[in-house]
């Protein structure tokens, strides 16, 4: 994985009417460290749909929750300077298995909605979003100077 990036398994309290899970605890040093969360947002996709590839230059830290469906978390580390230029994590995170991926925002890093079904994610972020000076980089999801370690060639959401 790369240097920042982590998943946390999410305890499912279970009973009769359901189940209960705390999502995310500023006190659970070993993953947010010292992590501020100050903005929750709820995201839906339908099947198929790739919202990437995008990242924060001003510090934001983003987590991932998927409560509903099945989705494709990547992270692309391009920084000249970087033990890890070049590595790509490639996550499958579900409701099925609630668990909360921290990814850096100074990795580009992009969702895929993956299965049949609509996808919802909850995702908190440790800046507040700026309307007027969004601290955002955008590339295309199919940018070609994303590459897959693995095979040499132009990063393929699809597969």
């Amino acid at each position: 994985m790369l240097p920042g990036v982590k998943i946390y398994d999410i305890k499912r309290i279970l009973d009769e009417r359901g189940f209960f899970a705390e999502l995310l605890r500023l006190d659970w040093k070993n993953f947010v460290g010292s992590d501020n969360i100050v903005q929750i947002n709820l995201s839906m996709s339908n099947p198929r749909i790739i919202r990437a590839w995008h990242r924060h230059s001003r510090g934001q830290v983003d987590y991932f929750c998927v409560v509903k469906g099945t989705l494709k978390v990547c992270a692309y580390d391009d920084r000249e300077d970087s033990k890890t230029k070049g590595q790509l994590d490639e996550i499958i995170v579900n409701s099925e298995k609630l668990q909360v991926v921290r990814i850096p925002g100074f990795y580009w890093h992009g969702i895929k909605c993956i299965g049949d079904e609509p996808s919802l994610v909850l995702y908190f972020v440790t800046k507040l979003y700026n309307y007027k000076n969004p601290d955002e980089e955008r590339r295309p999801w199919n940018d070609p100077s994303i590459i897959n370690p693995g095979t040499g060639e132009q990063y393929n959401w699809n597969k």
